[in-house]
């Protein structure tokens, strides 16, 4: 597929064009993420329709979940250009088929808010819906968002994953307070997802 297009949109050029290179593609790349989305998005717009073939790729899991990408594809479409999606990776669906949490039903609700108060009410509101329910955080408010879950769910044991797919993925299921406890002992690295049991 990315043999075919005229154009790669992603996150990272560098992270992106290492990958073109080592299978010999040699296709233009522009920047696309979560600074740059509207007025890239513009000139990406301009490029298909002018008849252009454009690819949108992430550094990691799919493009559009929890990624700016949705506002392309959703102008595409709203222009009635076809928007073809090529099943790749999905950090959601990876974590929950390593989790050995039950997954016939949950909830993905991508990252949680950032202020205390607004996450705490955000994860009560999960708590509520007796589902799995799955969450992306990053390194840098994972602690947090531990610590707020261990508060609103209690001492059940969840799922941390991170680094899914890549040279350093992690599987770990413990309480909490256990995750928290086992994450500062080190600087905390990489992107996560929580999987949280359902009542």
């Amino acid at each position: 597929m990315l043999r075919e297009v005229d154009l790669v949109a992603c996150e990272d050029t560098r992270r992106t064009r290492a990958l073109l290179t080592h299978f010999d593609i040699h296709k233009r790349t522009v920047s696309y993420w979560e600074r740059n989305k509207l007025a890239r998005g513009r000139e990406l717009m301009r490029e298909l329709a002018d008849g252009r073939a454009v690819a949108l790729v992430t550094d990691a899991g799919t493009p559009a979940v929890s990624d700016p990408g949705f506002l392309l594809v959703r102008e595409a479409r709203a222009c009635g250009i076809p928007v073809v999606p090529v099943p790749g990776p999905s950090a959601v669906v990876a974590a929950l088929s390593a989790a050995g949490i039950p997954a016939d039903r949950f909830v993905f609700d991508g990252f949680p808010p950032v202020k205390p108060g607004r996450r705490a009410n955000r994860l009560k509101a999960l708590r509520e819906l007796e589902t799995t329910v799955v969450l992306y955080e990053s390194p840098h408010r994972v602690l947090a968002t531990l610590e707020a879950i261990g508060q609103v769910f209690g001492a059940a044991e969840i799922v941390v994953a991170r680094e899914l797919t890549k040279q350093f993925e992690e599987v770990v299921s413990a309480a909490p307070s256990a995750h928290l406890e086992r994450l500062a002992r080190a600087p905390v690295r990489g992107e996560f997802v929580l999987v949280i049991p359902g009542r």
